[in-house]
Order: C-alpha cells, then structure tokens, then sequence
C-alpha cells in the first residue's frame, strides 16, 4: 500500500508508471512537493523528466498509479476539476512557446481573457505588472519574434505568472542561452522565489541552475529516482550513477537518447 501524503504537500505522487507501448518510461516514482518548495529535477537525456513534468502538468496520463495535484487526482479528475487545477498552475515551456501572431502583451493577457471577468484595461494594467516583474517593463507591444533568447524565456515567465499561480513549473528555463543570459533566468528565479509565496518545479540538464536554485533535488536515471534530497546531499552522493551524471563520465553502456526517441516512436505506432 503506498504512503499517505505528507499533510502540507502542494503534490504528491505515488508509484507513478508511464509506459508508451510496451516500453515504460517511468518505473513506481514516489515523492512529495510542500508549499512554498523549489524542486529540481535533474538527469540526462532519455531519464524521463521531461515525461515526468508533462504527467505533473496531465498532459500525460499515468499508466498506473497516482499523481495529486492540491489533493486532486488528475488521472481520475473530471473536466471541472482539471479545469481548476489548471487555474492554479502556471508552466514555462522550453523554448517559450510564444504565440507570434500575437504580440508579447497578448501572450500574457491571453488567460486573463479567457478565464476571468476582468475588464480589459484592468487587464492590461496586469500585464504591465507581469512584465515588470520579469524586467521586461516596456516590451508589451513588441512581437515575440523581436525578442532575444532571454526575453523570450522572460516573456514565457510573465505568461505563466499571469493567473497568479500557485504552482510554477519551468521546463530547461536556461537551455540555450549563453551563460551570461542564463545566469540572468537563474537569478529571477531566484528573485521570483523570495517575492513570491509559489511552490516550483524547474526540469533542467544544467547542474549549475539546479544547485543554484534548489530547496531540493531529484536525480532521475532511466525512469528511476536515484537521488533526491537538499542539494548538497545530491552533490555529496556516493551512489555510482549520480556520481557519473554529476561528474560527466560518457556512458559507453547505452545510447540513452537513441533509446528514449525509440521509446516515443514505437509507442505511437
């Protein structure tokens, strides 16, 4: 029987499975998120992170077992209930996936619109707000095609905040972006972090952002959890896959991202 939930926890998730075909990808993960808790997933392509992400966000249903999201079973919830959950969640992707044919503004007012009474000029005034918060005061007219790398992340950062969530979850935040650029994301992470009372949940490779940001981390190999705990104790593990991950040690045993794109292939067939 698996465990209770801890009392303060914003997710829970019990045995969690996901399997595309007859290949599965996550193997019976278990863990808690608590309010207010910046968790970073870490591991190396073909771990199952980003699966692990989409299945927390119910882009993905869970083969077996149970992820909570508030209390609410998103395998199991209704339209309603996913509708509200929604709500109270808010999700940077990748690569900003930011609408072009509306302008920066648009993007972030988007849900506002869809999803509250609120009139447009107090609207607008939120998006202002959103793009302050960001360091992007100014930029609401401009289209996501005029924007750097960073202030496309930033802009994706504004929109995800637009419903004022109470769960983030950020996935690769600082893929991509020169180290200078990337140090800038970590920091407003960090910013929205202390101004904030959000839990957060950050997927990334980059181990610098991960023991940067971290309350907590969760090492993820081959659909396994091989580590999870405060950052220094990942950082201090003995344990001989966290120690080739943490200390870039090649894996001449299996192609992980040959074998994880054959993992989603063959399930679609």
């Amino acid at each position: 029987m698996a465990a209770p939930a801890a009392p303060s926890s914003v997710i829970s998730v019990r045995d969690l499975r996901v399997q595309y075909g007859d290949r599965e990808v996550l193997h019976g993960l278990a863990f808690d998120i608590v309010h207010g808790e910046t968790v970073v997933v870490i591991g190396g392509s073909g771990s199952g992170k980003s699966t692990l992400l989409r299945t927390l966000v119910g882009l993905e249903k869970p083969s077996s077992g149970e992820v909570r999201v508030k209390g609410v079973d998103i395998a199991k919830a209704s339209a309603r209930e996913m509708d509200a959950i929604r709500k109270k969640i808010g999700l940077a992707f990748q690569g900003g996936a930011l609408i072009g044919s509306l302008s920066v503004g648009e993007n972030i007012a988007l849900a506002l619109l869809e999803h509250t009474p609120l009139k447009p000029t107090t609207i607008e005034v939120m998006v202002r707000i959103k793009l302050e918060q960001v360091g992007l005061s100014g930029f609401e007219n401009y289209s996501p095609s005029q924007l750097s790398g960073g202030m496309r992340k930033r802009a994706a950062f504004a929109r995800a905040m637009a419903m004022d969530p109470e769960i983030l979850f950020f996935d690769e935040p600082s893929a991509g972006l020169d180290p200078i650029t990337a140090a800038g994301i970590d920091d407003l992470i960090l910013d929205l972090k202390k101004a904030y009372s959000m839990t957060m949940v950050v997927v990334t490779h980059e181990l610098a952002s991960a023991f940067l940001i971290a309350d907590r981390i969760i090492l993820i190999d081959r659909g396994n959890i091989v580590a999870m705990g405060p950052a220094q104790e990942v950082r201090d593990s003995t344990h001989p896959r966290v120690r080739q991950f943490l200390d870039r040690v090649a894996d001449t045993t299996q192609d992980d991202d040959v074998d994880h794109m054959r993992m989603y292939t063959e399930g679609l067939k």
